[in-house]
């Protein structure tokens, strides 16, 4: 009995102290992404901590959490300062959580779907070829959600997600893998691109011809039939740039 209660007194501060850490790594970092201290100086730990109401030790760990996340750097006589963009470690799940909370920006969401046009078709040609059934069968799934989402029966950005994801997965590549966040990013970012647009949603036919060319195992065709996909969107993003300089 002493034994069990020493375990709980002693296990029960760290999971406070973990608690109030992420809660001011999330709060400094979406502050951080979304431009806040862009004009101002970061403040120093010790502000921090009675910004906060959290101790030293906290506002120390989570802001060390944020330099392993390449948002902050300590420099000699300066103390810590925000990184560029840049230095962003722009695959941190965190950090593009946070990045989808900055005004909305074409730019962004033109690099975001620039590095899509570079890994998703290939990650469809490895599926056509190494894809088992179960893995098929997800992306025949999200494909049925997507015609779902079109007579309002699902969510329409979560059911794409689901099918490039389940995409991703099928290629039998980890790296590849990877980038599962990134992509839930980038098709976030493009709903709200997309939904300015009158009448414009995901081509459900466009998304069926990647799922046929893998069905049937032919990389090429899907490889092709995702390029062409992802092209659409990187032409529209092209129009909407023409539209704002004209």
């Amino acid at each position: 009995m002493i034994a069990s209660s020493t375990l709980s007194v002693d296990s029960s501060p760290p999971q406070l102290g973990r608690n109030l850490t992420y809660g001011l790594l999330d709060s400094l970092g979406r502050a951080i992404v979304t431009g806040q201290y862009e004009q101002q100086a970061f403040p120093t730990e010790a502000d921090l901590a009675k910004q906060h109401g959290v101790s030293r030790s906290v506002t120390r760990e989570a802001v060390k959490m944020l330099t392993a996340k390449g948002l902050l750097s300590a420099r000699p006589r300066q103390g810590t300062v925000v990184e560029p963009t840049t230095s962003w470690n722009l695959f941190d799940a965190d950090v593009l959580r946070w990045l989808l909370e900055r005004q909305f920006s074409i730019k962004l969401l033109k690099q975001f779907n620039q590095l899509r046009v570079a890994i998703e078709p290939e990650a469809a040609a490895l599926a056509a070829q190494f894809a088992d059934a179960e893995q098929r069968a997800r992306i025949t799934s999200g494909l049925k959600r997507m015609k779902a989402a079109e007579l309002g029966m699902e969510d329409v950005l979560e059911a794409d997600i689901a099918f490039h994801v389940a995409i991703l997965r099928a290629s039998g590549n980890p790296f590849y893998v990877q980038f599962r966040d990134v992509v839930s990013t980038a098709l976030r970012t493009s709903i709200r691109f997309t939904n300015r647009i009158k009448g414009r949603s995901a081509n459900v036919a466009d998304h069926a011809a990647v799922r046929d060319a893998i069905e049937v195992r032919n990389p090429d065709a899907a490889r092709a039939a995702m390029r062409a996909l992802i092209g659409d969107v990187l032409s529209l993003i092209d129009d909407a740039k023409t539209s704002e300089l004209s």
